[in-house]
């Protein structure tokens, strides 16, 4: 079994997982340095980090970290008798001690750019610079082909490709095809089908956004959930080039997903009556 080559594979197709890899023992126990076993998010694990409590203890811990996206290095006393200080005691009676990695492999995020003109290549550009799975959609074959970087590239309608079930809750989307009609046609449709992404951000002016949610209002109620609707898109950085909008983006989704505070979001620079993502 080659692990670093299942690994791979996992990443080419955009399945996040935790690589626990002993990277220490002192005294007697079923673990050999160097072990490794893959832990994926239905659960399933592939290789062996030793077997018996060791091993079922990792897959827990692995399936957390994987929920959080995060790496660890953790200490096991493999002795139910014996504490140790910064050290997890496990139900086994070998008397050793292991030190286990849980390396989180995997995507930072998931994006999705519905449109792929200038602002569309401009933030494959910047995002591919960072760990983010990135999708773009266009029905333009002509365009399609002129993307070079993205993970996957889908030369399809856009409501046909949200109606796949392909979008998970807290995915990242980004609209900006070439005309407001397919705009308002690919967020209805994330409305329509009840699907809650971290962030969904439309490019767009303060008028558009303005009739938008007139129509919004008008077809999904007043109590419709907009609060991870970014539109205008985009931090306050000023520039107006596919570039700098791609930028501007780029760093918006940055902040939200660290969870960062303090950013001036454009949509902030509409006038209080149309903060439409308060109450």
């Amino acid at each position: 079994m080659d692990i670093f080559k299942l690994i791979n594979e996992y990443k080419q197709e955009n399945i996040a997982l935790i690589a626990v890899t002993a990277v220490k023992k002192d005294g007697a126990g079923p673990v050999e340095v160097g072990k490794k076993m893959i832990v994926l998010p239905d659960g399933k694990s592939i290789g062996t980090v030793g077997g018996g409590a060791i091993e079922f203890y990792a897959q827990k811990k692995a399936k957390e970290l994987l929920e959080k996206k995060e790496s660890l290095l953790e200490t096991y006393v493999l002795d139910e008798g014996k504490v140790m200080p910064e050290s997890k005691t496990l139900p086994m009676v070998c008397g050793g001690v292991v030190t286990l990695f849980y390396e989180y492999i995997g995507p930072k995020a998931t994006i999705y750019i519905f449109g792929g003109g200038h602002v569309g290549q401009a933030l494959v550009n910047v995002l591919k610079t960072m760990i983010f799975h990135v999708t773009v959609i266009d029905e333009r074959k002509d365009i399609i082909d002129k993307i070079n970087g993205a993970d996957v590239l889908a030369n399809e309608a856009f409501v046909s490709f949200i109606e796949k079930d392909i979008i998970k809750d807290g995915d990242y989307i980004i609209v900006c095809t070439p005309s407001h009609k397919y705009d308002y046609h690919v967020i209805n449709k994330i409305l329509e089908k009840k699907i809650k992404p971290r962030y969904l951000g439309m490019l767009c002016s303060p008028d558009k956004i303005r009739g938008y949610l007139k129509s919004t209002y008008e077809t999904f109620g007043k109590d419709i959930d907009l609060s991870f609707f970014y539109s205008p898109i985009g931090l306050d950085i000023g520039g107006m080039t596919p570039e700098e909008i791609a930028i501007s983006i780029s760093a918006e989704i940055l902040a939200i997903s660290y969870d960062k505070k303090g950013h001036k979001h454009m949509r902030e620079t509409l006038d209080g009556k149309d903060c439409y993502w308060k109450d």
